[in-house]
């Protein structure tokens, strides 16, 4: 019995073993961690300054796909700065007490780290805007005419928030934060420096043609080529020798159904559905679900993005469009592709400004 393919590819969906062994493999330094070059440059400069100033840092948010280092980042700030740190999120923050026990808890020039922290509760939120500007809580004692406020002073703290939605973040929390950083998806080069580093960790012996073949088929994420590491490292020490080269990593993707574009079963079965059904599209997403038998949200959250980086998907206005990349990656792995119904030309994408109707 082999994992569940969307399992191994999801960057969003952790058991606990992932999280054991994350972190084993996450970076303890800036110097250890491998790719976002210009975050690392810039969270350099800031957190050399606080340390030289004896302050807590300022308040930084940290946003982007899932995966991609996020969490690794806030505990090297912590780490960075000499000070401890603790972790919570969004939806484990239930009411503004929750947040006060942890805020009064925390020593000076402590990291708060919040992940999801775009599903904090308004009421929640209010809390945290005078503690992150002011370092202060305001308590209401009483209730009726006689409720008065009562201001507690908090020492000076770091919040480091996390966020794949950052669109969803209010204003006012938002302009708390004093630096905000976009963690990209990572180049193959990188993604192959994170294989060979997490194998020596995990002392596994890997060739580097391996390694980048695990990295082209890790979706731009650290989470997910760790991932593919240990499902390969178990089908290696099962059917081989225990080493893995790059034989042994077309086996183990094989078994797997991931094929060399970082497609799983699923991603292939959209692909050839808006191809073989709707002749390559346009085809609206709400269709695309029911002949799918899945969620909306979830052809959007989880199957499109990277069917859109890769350059497989459009969105247009009349609906998803599979392009000829991907009817050429079908047509290579044996699947029918009809003629489309009509040339992508004539249907204007919403990514390319220049096909689409001018502005009068």
């Amino acid at each position: 019995m082999t994992d569940d393919p969307l399992r191994v590819l999801a960057a969003d969906l952790l058991d606990d073993a992932d999280r054991t062994i994350e972190a084993t493999l996450r970076p303890r330094s800036l110097d250890e961690y491998v790719g976002q070059r210009e975050v690392k440059a810039n969270l350099a400069v800031l957190l050399e300054a606080a340390r030289g100033r004896g302050e807590a840092a300022d308040h930084i948010l940290l946003y982007g796909p899932p995966g991609l280092g996020k969490t690794t980042l806030a505990t090297i700030v912590a780490r960075e700065l000499g000070v401890n740190i603790r972790y919570t999120s969004g939806p484990a923050v239930e009411r503004p007490g929750d947040l006060a026990a942890i805020l009064t808890a925390l020593d000076e020039r402590d990291v708060l780290f919040i992940d999801e922290i775009h599903r904090l509760g308004k009421a929640v939120e209010e809390i945290l805007y005078p503690a992150m500007e002011d370092y202060a809580l305001d308590v209401m004692i009483g209730k009726g005419p006689s409720a008065r406020s009562l201001r507690l002073s908090l020492k000076p703290f770091t919040v480091v928030g996390a966020t794949t939605r950052a669109g969803r973040l209010s204003s006012p929390l938002r302009d708390r934060f004093g630096a905000t950083f976009r963690l990209d998806f990572y180049a193959l080069d990188e993604l192959t420096a994170i294989v060979l580093r997490s194998a020596r960790i995990l002392d596994v012996a890997i060739d580097e043609d391996a390694a980048r073949a695990i990295a082209r088929r890790g979706r731009g994420t650290p989470r997910v080529v760790n991932r593919l590491l240990k499902r390969v490292r178990d089908h290696a020490q099962v059917h081989g020798s225990g080493r893995i080269d790059e034989a042994a990593v077309e086996l183990a993707m094989a078994s797997l159904e991931i094929d060399e574009a970082g497609l799983d079963g699923t991603d292939r079965r959209l692909l050839a559905a808006i191809v073989q059904k709707f002749a390559s599209g346009p085809v609206g997403v709400a269709a695309l679900a029911a002949v799918l038998a899945e969620e909306v949200e979830t052809i959007e959250d989880v199957y499109e993005p990277y069917l859109l980086r890769l350059g497989f998907l459009d969105r247009t206005p009349q609906g998803r469009i599979a392009t000829e990349a991907a009817r050429s990656h079908l047509a290579r792995l044996g699947y029918e592709v009809p003629p489309p119904r009509r040339g992508e030309a004539e249907t204007p994408s919403l990514w390319d400004g220049a096909s689409g109707p001018t502005a009068v």
